[in-house]
């Protein structure tokens, strides 16, 4: 009942495991994060892996969806080897196959909003693979095209879901020194389920009905991501953030988070264990994190700041033109000498490979040189390679090494920057208590600003030319400059709470 929650305070944190200090002025009370001689979060690499790579399944099977699809389409519309008496599809409904998943992420990421903080991370991401698996189901046993779609939309739910949970699970469980890495690898594993999709779409393309058997190779990855995140443990931050809400009794939340924490970190780490829940339970407390947020108090303060960075960043992570760069792909390679038909597939396994390499750079480097290099150094690189491209397609039509080299210079330049850095910071920047609803903001405004940066890509190409959309979004990957360069902070090797304190 009600009238039987202890209402958790700051000193009610304390008097837990006493872990502010009193000034000698006043008797002021410190919070820890003014320490800044914070040791350093003591884990073990091995326990550190498996509370990242259930998660992480999420994104492999929202890149192994992209890259599958785009072999699926053909599959389908083929009179010989579809399998089906309805192949004969029309371009909207090819367009239904392939963007139904994004309509279903764009339903999951507003439905993340409302119950994200209730349901928890790991719930959310048990949730996530629940739908993964019908949706795999439905698509691959699809008698006919609407159920077809339905089950592409429920897949996409499932998207959003987990590209909404995972980020924050990571984020939150992930020790500091390798945050940044971790959440960097979910991207990584994005790309190499893209990779994943690409091969088997080319290896089952000719086969009778091959698109079911590309569908439903999703259904036995989402039983090990929702296997998986049954058997690991709760955030302890988002327990802790249950705790001093008033969920409950505080010190069973402690006691729990605490447990959660050992098996997140290893056993090696017990001793220090409790210490370092009662700093977070502190920090917490001082944040003022015992309030739950209001709709409206996202858009203020420091609310509004990380809403600003967070969305930002990830409005111009589409806006720059990827979507559309990649869609030039096999025309560009096609102009190079490759055949159009034969060499389509391992052209695209071939932007998969470099996507990956270029992601596994990305995950080596961010937590050493930090999350504004990367960004400002990679999409100043993007910036070229869009000019190059509008040069090509206005006034170098003739020399088509230079569209090959731009195309692979822009892959490469932003998988090194937007690709990963974009989750990375949405995942580290919200305060704890927005953090699930300012998560299925940002995700919304990706998956919405993807889908209208594709849809909006023909007419605009047909009305204003290729070359002239190029260097438009050279442009806006001008303007994404100077937003990083004045509004985006840097993160590197600061708590989830001292990112709160410190930048916000």
């Amino acid at each position: 009942m009600a009238s039987d929650i202890e209402q958790p305070t700051l000193s009610s944190a304390n008097k837990a495991g006493q872990v502010s200090r009193e000034s000698e002025t006043g008797g002021v009370k410190e919070p820890l994060l003014k320490n800044e001689n914070r040791k350093s979060e003591e884990f073990s690499v091995v326990s550190a892996i498996l509370p990242f790579l259930f998660p992480a399944f999420g994104g492999l099977l929202y890149g192994y969806d992209i890259g599958a699809t785009s072999s699926a389409t053909i599959s389908i519309q083929s009179a010989t080897i579809s399998g089906i008496s309805w192949y004969n599809l029309s371009s909207v409904e090819v367009g239904l196959i392939t963007s139904g998943s994004l309509y279903g992420a764009l339903i999951g990421s507003i439905l993340a909003f409302n119950v994200a903080d209730f349901l928890g991370r790991r719930r959310e991401l048990i949730l996530s693979s629940t739908s993964y698996f019908i949706g795999a189901l439905v698509t691959a046993l699809a008698p006919n095209f609407v159920v077809l779609v339905i089950g592409r939309f429920v897949y996409g739910i499932g998207i959003g879901l987990a590209m909404h949970a995972a980020p924050m699970y990571i984020a939150e469980t992930a020790p500091s020194q390798i945050r940044g890495q971790l959440i960097s690898l979910k991207e990584f594993f994005i790309v190499l389920g893209m990779l994943v999709g690409y091969i088997v779409g080319s290896l089952l393309v000719e086969t009778v009905a091959g698109w079911r058997y590309m569908y439903g190779v999703s259904s036995p990855l989402s039983l090990i991501m929702g296997i998986g995140m049954w058997w690991l443990p709760a955030s302890p931050r988002w327990i802790l953030l249950r705790a001093i809400q008033g969920k409950g009794n505080v010190d069973n939340f402690r006691e729990n988070a605490i447990t959660c924490l050992c098996r997140l970190r290893g056993q090696s780490n017990s001793d220090s264990a409790p210490q370092q829940v009662d700093e977070i339970l502190s920090e917490l407390s001082y944040l003022r994190e015992e309030q739950e947020a209001t709709i409206a108090e996202m858009f203020q303060g420091k609310c509004l700041k990380a809403l600003t960075i967070g969305a930002g960043l990830v409005l111009f992570q589409q806006i720059t033109g990827q979507p559309s760069v990649l869609y030039y792909a096999a025309t560009i390679f096609q102009s190079a000498g490759f055949s159009a038909v034969s060499e389509a597939t391992k052209v695209s396994v071939l932007l998969g490979f470099l996507k990956l390499v270029m992601t596994g750079v990305a995950v080596l480097v961010v937590d050493r040189l930090g999350r504004r290099p990367l960004l400002l150094g990679g999409v100043s690189g993007m910036v070229i390679s869009l000019f190059l491209l509008g040069s090509y397609y206005t006034y170098l039509d003739d020399i088509p090494a230079v569209a090959v080299v731009a195309l692979l210079l822009y892959v490469g330049c932003y998988q090194l920057s937007f690709g990963p850095i974009g989750w990375l910071m949405i995942s580290e920047i919200f305060p704890l208590r927005v953090r699930g609803r300012g998560l299925s903001i940002a995700v919304l405004v990706n998956f919405g600003a993807n889908a209208l940066v594709t849809f909006a890509f023909s007419p605009l190409k047909e009305l204003l030319g290729a070359g002239i959309l190029f260097f438009i979004f050279g442009g806006i990957a001008v303007l994404s400059l100077v937003f990083i360069f004045f509004i985006i902070p840097e993160t590197k090797g600061l708590t989830l709470e001292e990112i709160e304190a410190k930048l916000l």
